[in-house]
């Protein structure tokens, strides 16, 4: 199929449209729906929600608070389920999967970096990263995974010794150790201020262009937007937008 013209800054690319997506498809939503019962109360999070991810797509998925962009994360990495709909990972149907085979996909396949570092404060940067190391099946050295998020010299340090951004990116290192197939960030920069948050997103952008992690970011900072290959907007608990941008910005030149 022929790419459209592009008469704006991106291109959609729901159902209904021709852009051919660069790689596989790793990841497969199809109409996915959670609720939740709040007494009598019926409170839908996520209302028949279809997309898919591409392998190595760094896509940034956008909403405010309640739009159910944290509960679609916590579906993909498997710490919740659907009401109703399903996910495919590599085909194979994660929303059938026993809770044995959901703890082996988030140990092999899943890297997490939350809002807060979850760091142990007992532990050095190089062994908190090691907590991974010991339990992956092909780890990449923890040392090695602090050099990528630039923290070579600081290995030995402790939490407490570590700035807020340093901290997030011990948790990046050790989300990424492992080789996930799939990195997910829920408000990696909700904790930080503006020029420490463009450090951390450039050390996201960059273990996506290095190792082709496929990454998804969810924040309700639509600047961030910027560095994405792939926009995704939910309001709601509904898709409101879908799109891919024509070039990304570094981390960098975001402005918030």
């Amino acid at each position: 199929m022929e790419n459209p013209d592009v008469l704006d800054s991106f291109v959609d690319v729901s159902a209904d449209s021709q852009q051919r997506p660069s790689g596989e498809v790793v990841l497969r939503i199809s109409d996915l729906s959670k609720f939740y019962m709040m007494g009598e109360v019926r409170v839908d999070a996520l209302k028949h929600i279809s997309l898919e991810f591409h392998a190595g797509e760094l896509a940034v998925l956008l909403g405010a608070s309640g739009s159910g962009k944290s509960t679609l994360l916590n579906i993909i990495g498997g710490l919740d389920v659907p009401s109703s709909g399903k996910l495919f990972f590599h085909g194979r149907e994660i929303t059938a999967a026993t809770e044995a085979e959901l703890t082996a996909y988030r140990r092999r396949s899943i890297g997490f970096v939350f809002q807060f570092y979850n760091l142990i404060s007992s532990l050095s940067a190089l062994e908190n990263v090691q907590l991974v190391t010991e339990i992956a099946d092909n780890p990449m050295p923890a040392e090695e995974a602090l050099r990528l998020v630039d923290l070579g010299n600081r290995l030995n340090h402790f939490p407490a010794q570590l700035s807020g951004g340093e901290q997030q990116r011990v948790a990046i290192a050790r989300a990424v150790a492992k080789r996930p197939e799939l990195l997910l960030c829920d408000e990696p920069t909700g904790a930080l201020d503006f020029q420490t948050g463009k450090l951390v997103l450039d050390v996201i952008e960059k273990v996506n262009r290095e190792l082709g992690t496929t990454t998804l970011v969810i924040t309700h900072n639509a600047s961030i937007a910027g560095m994405a290959d792939r926009v995704v907007r939910l309001r709601s608990g509904e898709l409101s937008e879908d799109r891919r941008n024509l070039t990304r910005m570094s981390p960098s030149e975001l402005v918030w």
